[in-house]
C-alpha cells in the first residue's frame, strides 16, 4: 500500500501529495507512483520540503531529464536550476501571464517544478489551467476545425519578453538569443496518457501556420479565453518549502502579481520533452 495521500485541490486538475519526504530520496517504486500521479492529476504539490539544491535535483532525476533554461543562468554549481525571484523594489513578475513554458523551442520542456524558498506575507499564487478539459470543452465543429493546425510560437512577444527583463538584466545568459520560434499543433496528443489538448497560448503563439497575425487574432483569441475558464483552474498557495511539479505539455500557469513591495523566491527546474505532436 502507498504511505501517501492524495488531496485534490480543484475539479480539473491539481492535488497534494502528503506523507512524502523528498529530502529522503525515492525508491524506484515510490518514483513511479509519484509520476503516475503527476499524470492523472496534471499538477501535483508537496509541502514543506526543506531541501538542498542537491536533493531538489535528486527528485528531478527520478522524474525527467533536467534541461537549462535558454534565457537565464542556473545557480553557481547546478546550472538547471534557476531563480526565480521578483525583488521589493520591482513591479513585475517572471512570467507573470498565462502560459505553457517555452512552447517557442522545438521541443518544449515536458514539465516545470516549482521550490519555494522565500514567500511574500501575502499574494503571490499561482494559477494552473487544464488544456485537457479545455480541449474536451468544446464542441465537435470547433474540434474539427483545430485539428489540422499548427501554430508558431516566439520568445519576443512583447508582453511575456516583459515579465523576463529584470531577471535577465540581473541574471541573463550570454549566449540567449533575442528570439526563437517553432511550430507546433494547436491540438496535442500527450505523449504518455494519449489525451488531446489544447496547446496555444497567450504568451507565446503569433499565428496559424499559413496565415497571418491579423487572420489568426479572432480565433486565437477566443480559445485564449477559453483556456482559463475559472472551472479548468486549479489555485495554488505558497509557503515556504512548498513544491509544484506540473506537466506542461497539458496544463498552462499563471503567477499572480500582486505583493508589490515583497520579495519572492523560488527555485525551478525543467525537465526535457519531446517534439509535441
Amino acid at each position: 500500500m502507498p504511505q501517501y495521500q492524495i488531496q485534490r485541490l480543484a475539479g480539473a486538475l491539481g492535488a497534494e501529495i502528503l506523507g512524502v519526504d523528498l529530502a529522503a530520496g525515492l525508491t524506484e517504486s515510490l518514483a513511479a507512483q509519484i509520476r503516475q500521479v503527476f499524470l492523472e492529476h496534471q499538477v501535483v504539490f508537496f509541502r514543506d520540503q526543506q531541501l538542498t539544491s542537491e536533493q531538489f535535483l535528486a527528485f528531478a532525476k527520478a522524474m525527467g531529464q533536467p534541461v537549462e533554461y535558454p534565457f537565464v543562468k542556473g545557480l553557481e554549481g547546478h546550472p538547471v536550476i534557476i531563480e526565480v525571484k521578483k525583488l521589493e523594489h520591482e513591479r513585475t513578475n517572471f512570467g507573470g501571464i498565462w502560459h505553457s513554458d517555452t512552447t517557442y523551442l522545438e521541443q518544449p520542456p515536458m514539465g516545470s517544478m516549482l521550490l519555494a524558498r522565500e514567500v511574500p506575507p501575502y499574494g503571490g499564487d499561482t494559477l494552473f489551467a487544464s488544456q485537457y478539459a479545455a480541449y474536451e470543452a468544446l464542441s465537435e465543429g470547433m474540434r474539427q476545425l483545430l485539428a489540422p493546425l499548427k501554430a508558431i510560437s516566439s520568445s519576443a512577444k512583447a508582453d511575456v519578453s516583459k515579465t523576463r527583463e529584470d531577471r535577465i538584466a540581473s541574471d541573463g545568459r550570454a549566449d540567449a538569443r533575442k528570439d526563437y520560434t517553432a511550430t507546433h499543433p494547436v491540438v496535442r496528443t500527450h505523449p504518455e496518457t494519449g489525451r488531446k489538448a489544447l496547446y496555444v497560448n497567450v504568451a507565446h503563439t503569433v499565428r496559424f501556420e499559413g496565415m497571418t497575425e491579423e487572420e489568426s487574432a479572432p480565433l486565437l483569441q477566443f480559445l485564449h479565453r477559453h483556456q482559463v475558464k475559472p472551472e479548468f483552474t486549479c489555485r495554488f498557495g505558497w509557503r515556504a518549502g512548498s513544491l509544484a511539479f506540473w506537466d506542461n505539455r497539458c496544463v498552462q500557469h499563471n503567477p499572480v502579481n500582486d505583493y508589490h513591495g515583497h520579495r519572492r523566491l523560488m527555485h525551478r527546474i525543467t525537465l526535457a520533452g519531446d517534439t509535441p505532436r
